[in-house]
């Protein structure tokens, strides 16, 4: 997919198949969109692995310093970094096998988007995960 067009369809697919989910720039604040909806994911069944280098442990659970850190590879790389980061983050979903990056509102990086899908990842950019989640009507993972 290119650009911010996404067919319904894609989306629902792409929602529907992930397993796991890296949510980078995962914070360990309550209030802060990135835990409000990474407690949403795993909620709604998928695998989350929370990703940020500031943090070791977050709710009796691992933390993980970066991507290639992760245990087992993600389907989906959720990020909540400013896009200027982007690039390095792209780089690690491709080294560590990712199927797909998924970058919140406001994080947008063409060249790192461009790169992403060469290496054969989808790439969604500008949207919230929950959001969409929530439109496409998708059931929880069982």
């Amino acid at each position: 997919m290119t650009g911010g067009a996404y067919p319904e369809a894609w989306l629902h697919d792409l929602l529907a198949s992930a397993r796991t989910i890296a949510v980078v720039g995962h914070s360990d604040k309550p209030y802060r969109d990135s835990y409000l909806i990474a407690r949403y994911l795993r909620a709604a069944g998928y695998v989350v692995y929370p990703v940020n280098p500031h943090l070791h442990t977050l709710n009796g659970e691992q933390v993980y310093s970066d991507l290639r850190q992760v245990p087992e590879r993600v389907d989906i790389v959720n990020v909540f970094r400013r896009a200027e980061h982007l690039p390095a983050i792209v780089e690690d979903a491709i080294a560590t096998g990712a199927r797909a990056v998924w970058g919140q509102f406001g994080v947008t990086h063409p060249a790192a988007e461009q790169r992403a899908r060469a290496a054969g990842l989808a790439v969604v950019v500008d949207r919230c995960i929950k959001v969409e989640h929530q439109r496409l009507g998708l059931p929880r993972r069982t």
